[in-house]
């Protein structure tokens, strides 16, 4: 087998800031627009924890996939060094992409509950805390606009 580079592997994570960094690829033919939600600055000493990892992707995931831009969600979730979250899209501009995740995590901060906290709806529901993750989306808020990567 032929290792192959990783798309967010190529960029230079040194200097990165908060913000969302796009990248456009195919697969099977589909355009797919990757939004790379960075938190926190890489290797910085921040980052999420996995409490407000896996609150925040329960919110977003939530709110992205009840949105009007619902069919053009393919994926969110957490990367795993903690400083952000992936958000791939169809059919969708950089520009929607950026408004949609501001719209999202503004409903996120009237939520009373963290959706799938129940048992049989989450296999780690304990490790949710809406008021640990709304704080880490209150603090990101202001950051999320449009940041361009920097080639290795």
């Amino acid at each position: 087998m032929q290792k192959k580079i990783i798309a967010s592997f190529a960029v230079d994570h040194r200097g990165m800031q908060p913000g969302v960094y796009f990248r456009e690829d195919e697969r099977a033919g589909v355009p797919v627009l990757t939004a790379d939600v960075r938190f926190y600055t890489p290797n910085a000493g921040r980052y999420l924890t996995t409490t407000e990892a896996h609150t925040i992707e329960h919110l977003l995931a939530t709110y992205l996939r009840s949105s009007a831009w619902a069919d053009h969600i393919v994926y969110f979730g957490p990367m795993g060094c903690r400083t952000g979250f992936y958000l791939l899209t169809i059919g969708m501009t950089e520009e929607a992409v950026c408004a949609l995740l501001r719209e999202v995590i503004a409903l996120s901060f009237s939520e009373t509950a963290v959706p799938g906290a129940a048992e049989e709806q989450c296999g780690n529901y304990r490790d949710l805390s809406l008021r640990e993750g709304v704080e880490a989306l209150r603090e990101f808020l202001p950051k999320c606009t449009r940041r361009e990567y920097k080639p290795l």
